[in-house]
């Protein structure tokens, strides 16, 4: 006959899931769109660890809603094909060719990449780009910028379809313009248009930081809209904060119950944020 002993790593298991049971109730039905990016793309194993947190949420009856990056990802195939960006203001010109390979790249290696490591936890993910639909249709931008658009219409009803179907979309940031041009869409822009149309209940952007910090470099766990405002305008948020911290302003006035920056470089951040009451970043509510 076999005997166990209980250890203390096995009963802190069991504590957390029954803890985590009012916030598994809290979270049935409801969408959460994550955008992907940073820390949570480096690897195989993050990548994987990831999947295994959206699949766990699909199973809880959380509708997660993926919307991705791949920044480096370009990069890294412009330079290969050696074709040389230009840069307006600290941001890529996208001409005709590197637009092409910027679709190849996001709709095709990190798109699929993500799709089948869902999959391959059991989940049943399906690549999208805002072409696809009529999901996602832009304007320009601005003309020095070339084919960057900004998301002027996003229409929700596949992803609505697709979630009442219990399949997890994973969404690459492009978009069609009004005559039918490709667009590159900034994946923090995208993501947070995808949740306003979507009316979701949490906006989660995957960072490479601890969150929004103070003065002093604290990391603040709860802000409101106007909090983040005044930071801005005093210098405290500055530089790649700003236009994370603008997204999740413009997610909020877009009907988003509340945004979270948060760091994705936690293991299972996108776990501990929603099924924790500590959560794993800074939340932005609504005044």
């Amino acid at each position: 006959m076999k005997t166990q002993d209980m250890n203390r790593d096995w009963i802190a298991t069991a504590s957390t899931l029954n803890k985590a049971l009012p916030y598994l109730q809290r979270y049935a039905g409801a969408t959460v769109v994550i955008k992907l990016g940073g820390h949570a793309m480096g690897s195989d194993e993050a990548m994987e660890e990831f999947a295994r947190d959206v699949v766990l949420m699909r199973h809880v009856g959380v509708n997660p809603v993926i919307v991705h990056g791949g920044g480096p990802m370009i990069n890294a195939k412009l330079d290969a094909l050696q074709i040389k960006s230009e840069f307006v203001h600290g941001k890529r010109v996208t001409d005709a060719a590197t637009m092409e390979v910027v679709e190849m790249v996001l709709s095709g290696l990190v798109n699929k990449r993500i799709v089948q490591a869902i999959n391959r936890q059991g989940g049943r993910a399906v690549g999208l780009s805002g072409k696809d639909g009529g999901l996602i249709t832009c304007t320009q931008t601005h003309p020095e910028l070339g084919f960057v658009g900004t998301p002027d219409v996003v229409n929700p009803r596949l992803l609505r379809d697709l979630g009442e179907k219990e399949y997890i979309p994973v969404i690459a940031p492009l978009g069609a313009g009004h005559e039918g041009e490709t667009f590159n869409i900034n994946g923090d822009t995208a993501a947070g248009a995808v949740a306003a149309a979507l009316k979701a209940d949490r906006l989660l952007l995957l960072t490479d930081v601890a969150g929004v910090k103070n003065a002093e470099g604290e990391v603040l766990t709860e802000l409101s809209a106007t909090q983040i405002r005044e930071m801005t305008a005093q210098g405290t948020i500055a530089g790649g904060m700003i236009p994370k911290t603008e997204t999740a302003l413009d997610a909020l006035q877009g009907g988003v119950r509340a945004a979270v920056i948060l760091d994705g470089r936690a293991p299972n951040a996108c776990l501990l944020e929603l099924f924790t009451e500590h959560g794993a970043g800074s939340i932005i509510r609504a005044d």
